[in-house]
């Protein structure tokens, strides 16, 4: 996947793509202290609009205090700075966009309390993350990392290693995504997305205390899988429970809502992405286009 975008907000100002450059010894490089979000813009044909702008604001702000760095910058100053760097580019298209807060101070402490932080927000053309019409996954080896030992509902930079290494394991084995366990053995999460099964008509998806990310997508489904009638639990999920559910999906800012046809060579359902799967989908993209009224709040209009 090819990155690229005219311009790039960094530290206060836009800057050209070539021209945003950090320094090879900031303390982030070497020991994954960024947090970062990652929001959608969506193209209707009329305007571009970023979708729960404001939850991924919150999201950040809570990370940057659990893992202890500042922000040097309000939140909305931040809000406005992430809209400013949309438009610079003047984008007609769907586009992915990359807020990273990182501890830019050059050196080998490992003591973060008072180094610098640096800014920067990156905005750049995004189509579908996974392949449309029903995805394979498998249940890889490594093990979701338990909040015990990591602070997995902030998004930092150096946890993603963990789905770095699961996302590889099952690229290797031929399949397009991996789920992982948590240390008791329950389906938590994909490498980059939160799972929902679908049984009897009803969604279930671990709980948060599980070790999960608090996803906003998840939010967002769980929402409006509620107003469809659908009725939504949040329960440990067993392997035997991926494998003998009637849909089952995954949901992820990048991923939004995708179906997962094959687990462990095992077909979902009829191996095909399932009626709920395909309603919740459908209204999901509706909604982040801005065409139904009802949850125009969690559209931000860009121009």
């Amino acid at each position: 996947m090819k990155i690229y975008a005219q311009y790039v907000w960094l530290n206060g100002r836009v800057v050209r793509w070539e021209d945003a450059k950090i320094h090879v010894m900031i303390h982030a490089l070497h020991y994954g202290t960024s947090i970062f979000e990652g929001l959608r813009g969506y193209w209707n044909g009329e305007n571009l609009l970023i979708f729960r702008l404001d939850e991924h604001l919150e999201r950040m702000f809570k990370s940057a205090k659990i893992l202890g760095v500042k922000v040097p910058y309000t939140r909305q100053e931040v809000r406005n700075a992430i809209i400013e760097a949309v438009r610079a580019n003047h984008f007609r298209e769907d586009v992915y966009i990359r807020p990273i807060l990182f501890v830019s101070t050059p050196t080998v402490t490992l003591d973060i309390r008072d180094l610098d932080t640096s800014l920067a927000i990156i905005a750049f053309p995004f189509g579908k993350y996974l392949p449309p019409g029903g995805i394979r996954a498998t249940v890889v080896s490594w093990r979701r990392v338990h909040n015990t030992m990591l602070p997995v509902m902030a998004k930092i930079g150096g946890i993603y290693v963990n789905s770095v290494l699961a996302l590889a394991e099952a690229r290797n084995r031929g399949y397009d995504e991996a789920l992982l366990a948590d240390i008791n053995g329950y389906i938590v999460e994909g490498s980059g997305e939160n799972v929902f099964v679908v049984r009897n008509g009803a969604l279930y998806t671990p709980p948060i205390h599980q070790s999960i990310l608090e996803g906003i997508t998840r939010d967002t489904v769980i929402t409006l899988s509620r107003d469809l009638g659908i009725k939504v639990e949040e329960k440990p999920i067993t392997r035997e429970e991926v494998y003998t559910a009637d849909e089952l999906f995954l949901v992820g800012t990048a991923a939004e809502v995708t179906p997962v046809v094959e687990v462990d060579g095992r077909a979902i359902g009829d191996g095909k992405p399932g009626p709920i799967t395909t309603k919740i989908a459908t209204l999901y993209a509706d909604v982040v286009r801005g065409r139904i009224e009802k949850y125009s709040r969690w559209v931000t209009l860009v121009y």
